[in-house]
């Protein structure tokens, strides 16, 4: 939080390409927060119920998508109204006003954690109706999992959480791709302006939030974590499909079919990284005290999964621009739409 406290002050400050690169440099090194929440609501949930709690932040990112970049917009078109009152040789951003804001809240933020947010690493959390038989648990009985303790499903849970890591760096590239390029297509298609795009993207924002909020919490801990992520890549898949097809569709149904292609792309935000993030934190170790250094600590797997995932939202829309710009949106959205149909594929095999 100290590190976005001063990133933010950065950007207050910044008059200069440079130095507003610095502040989201510091930024981007202090973007522990999400790892965090997800590290704390680990801790605190038992498995049987993890995947409907960690749900809860892909659902809390649905709203804040929708609400924050408005919030933004609106006192962007506000100029700080104090300027004389400060030193006169010091020079603002001409966003100062969104981000003295942001200052503020994150501030806010950071003295909330402070007081009510205790620690949560050393705690177990023992899953109701299993107190009693826990005390004459013997070894080589299954654990709360349902899992044998053995090396050999230690060596499973390994691979697993290198495979999901693999999957979320390769679905990253692809959707942040696609999800970086959508605006440019909505212009040169329709020349339609940001409140229209705006309006686009709050769309996926609000379907996400409600997928989430209802289907995936509850549909999750039917079928598992694996089942739902690679029905999300699936839907991906044909949203990417539809998105391609536009350049060959006539004004009346592209439109339409852009909101059609928003409806899977939403159902994709609101169950594969989240589903995948629970797959994961559910093969860690539970007594985080025995396994510090183990690769299977909720800190060292949860943090390197998320680590791979930010890599790839990092190349994604370079390779994703340089495609569009090349060949044009139909090859760049089919060739995206055939990657994640072939992660699909190589999802089958995956078992909670």
């Amino acid at each position: 939080m100290a590190g976005n406290i001063l990133s933010a002050l950065i950007w207050v400050q910044s008059t200069t390409w440079s130095s507003y690169l610095l502040s989201r440099a510091v930024g981007g090194l202090s973007e522990g927060n999400v790892q965090l929440a997800i590290a704390i609501l680990s801790d605190i949930t038992p498995p049987e119920t993890r995947s409907r709690s960690l749900a809860l932040v892909g659902l809390a990112f649905s709203i804040c998508f929708c609400i924050g970049p408005p919030i933004g917009a609106y006192f962007s078109t506000h100029p700080f109204q104090f300027q004389s009152m400060l030193n006169p040789k010091l020079e603002l951003n001409i966003y100062a006003t969104p981000a003295l804001i942001t200052v503020v809240l994150l501030v806010v933020e950071t003295i909330f954690l402070a007081a009510a947010l205790p620690e949560t690493r050393n705690q177990v959390i023992t899953p109701k109706g299993t107190e009693k038989s826990a005390s004459g648990e013997k070894a080589g009985k299954k654990n709360s999992n349902g899992n044998v303790p053995p090396v050999v499903s230690r060596l499973h849970r390994l691979a697993l959480v290198k495979k999901a890591k693999h999957l979320h760096f390769y679905f990253l590239i692809a959707f942040s791709g696609v999800e970086f390029t959508l605006t440019f297509l909505t212009y040169d298609l329709f020349d339609w302006n940001n409140a229209r795009n705006g309006r686009l993207l709050a769309a996926i924002g609000v379907l996400s939030a409600l997928f989430q909020g209802g289907y995936t919490r509850t549909a999750t801990r039917k079928v598992g974590e694996g089942v739902m992520a690679r029905r999300g890549v699936i839907s991906c898949a044909i949203g990417f499909l539809l998105l391609s097809s536009l350049p060959h569709l006539d004004a009346l149904w592209a439109p339409r079919v852009v909101y059609l292609a928003a409806g899977f792309l939403a159902f994709t935000s609101a169950t594969v990284v989240s589903s995948l993030t629970a797959l994961v934190s559910l093969q860690c170790e539970e007594n985080v005290s025995n396994w510090e250094s183990s690769a299977l600590s909720k800190g060292k797997a949860l943090g390197q999964f998320r680590s791979s995932g930010q890599l790839g939202r990092a190349i994604g829309p370079l390779l994703a621009c340089a495609s569009y710009w090349t060949f044009g949106p139909a090859v760049t959205y089919s060739t995206a739409a055939v990657s994640m149909l072939t992660l699909a594929f190589t999802m089958r095999t995956i078992k909670n």
